[in-house]
């Protein structure tokens, strides 16, 4: 199957009508969208979009013999008029099959928003998941092939692809191309890396692929570190990374702290913003858990680990740090870093960037400092990514 697409931004397109934000400011030239819709061989029309005939034409296509318009979602802005010789838009009920006379074959997906999804198979058996803005499929039955392409909303609705790849129907040979961009995230590398770190690409207006032939997209890292200062945005960005998987176990080196109500506050915010489907395990023995095969761990966070250890090792009394307390420590420090470069798991882990302010008035602390500032380079080593975050911009580092 060939497939065009004659616009990939959201509904209202990108940039937005009079929206004075950054990302819509900077969505000019090639990172301008037309609203999502999609050429399939010619012959199948999936959303219709004002300026269609135009956009098919800038691509070199034409709509002439387009045999079939499906809607994927309403229409909530102005009516879009329908090309001359185009057949009117039509949509199919869930669950039903069209078969159209160009050999390919149609099946409405149900989603958990107003709209609906769809599976079309080509000729030669070639699959691909179209769905609308913001939405997810409602119900997945068991034992379905994975999809050669799925086209979704990743940006907008991860967890959509966390659902996906928990059933089996997104695998590492489906190519996952992202549609209805909006100006949730700023156009250019910053799109581009975070549609990687979730295993997806975006495509340019007006550009053709060929289901099947896959472009080479870099595998998401499976080994990072992020790094930040406070409220920096590193554990945002560190969760982002996970959320289009499915299950993740949450590592929470911070334990429970009795009678501390702002801890308690801090605690249940990070839990909030985590999908349901992510188990959270509070612990600082990470050892083992890097040594077990299982889903991503997203660690959170290094320092609180350093902090543990060193209390295990009486690293705060400047007699017990010289008589054995910095080599119990640096053994700790050693098998974590050991177990990093040992691990089959997926690991995202946060830690803090010190060492950029004010010395430390006190020996404790600047003990601290240096073995957070040796911690994280042992750690960052060990990683195929390592991130930079200030002021909830991401710097890639590696």
């Amino acid at each position: 199957m060939e497939l065009t697409f004659l616009g990939t931004g959201a509904p209202g397109g990108l940039p937005r009508p009079d929206c004075p934000c950054a990302a819509c400011a900077t969505a000019v030239g090639g990172d301008a969208r037309a609203a999502t819709s999609l050429l399939v061989d010619g012959a199948l029309l999936l959303d219709l979009t004002p300026g269609a005939a135009l956009a098919a034409a800038r691509a070199g296509q034409s709509l002439v013999g387009v045999r079939q318009v499906l809607l994927s979602h309403p229409q909530n802005g102005p009516a879009v008029e329908v090309p001359a010789g185009l057949p009117a838009p039509g949509r199919v009920p869930d669950g039903r099959e069209l078969a159209l006379i160009s050999g390919h074959r149609v099946r409405a997906v149900a989603v958990d928003v107003p709209g609906t999804g769809y599976v079309v198979t080509g000729a030669d058996g070639e699959r691909l998941l179209y769905l609308p803005p913001g939405a997810a499929p409602a119900g997945l039955p068991e034992g379905l092939a994975p999809y050669d392409t799925a086209v979704l909303d990743v940006v907008g609705r991860p967890d959509a692809l966390a659902r996906l790849r928990a059933a089996g129907t997104v695998t590492e040979a489906t190519e996952v191309v992202a549609a209805h961009l909006d100006h949730d995230v700023p156009p250019g590398a910053e799109l581009r890396r975070r549609l990687a770190a979730a295993g997806a690409r975006a495509v340019a207006d007006g550009e053709t692929m060929r289901v099947g032939d896959h472009p080479t997209v870099p595998a998401p890292p499976r080994r990072t570190l992020v790094l930040g200062g406070a409220r920096s945005g590193k554990s945002v960005e560190a969760e982002r990374r996970l959320e289009s998987f499915a299950e993740v176990v949450y590592v929470a080196t911070s334990g429970t702290r009795e009678g501390d109500e702002d801890w308690a506050a801090r605690v249940s915010l990070h839990r909030e913003r985590r999908p349901g489907s992510w188990r959270t395990v509070e612990t600082c023995d990470l050892v083992p858990l890097l040594a077990e095969e299982g889903p991503p761990l997203l660690i959170d966070c290094l320092a609180l680990w350093l902090t543990d250890a060193m209390d295990a090792v009486g690293a705060w009394d400047d007699d017990r740090w010289a008589a054995g307390g910095r080599r119990e420590l640096r053994e700790r420090t050693d098998a974590l870093v050991a177990a990093v470069r040992g691990t089959r798991r997926r690991v995202v882990a946060v830690s803090n960037e010190v060492g950029s302010g004010v010395v430390p008035a006190t020996a404790s602390g600047r003990r601290f400092r240096d073995e957070l500032g040796r911690l994280n380079a042992g750690f960052a080593a060990e990683c195929e990514q390592v991130l930079l975050v200030v002021a909830g911009q991401a710097v890639p580092l590696r």
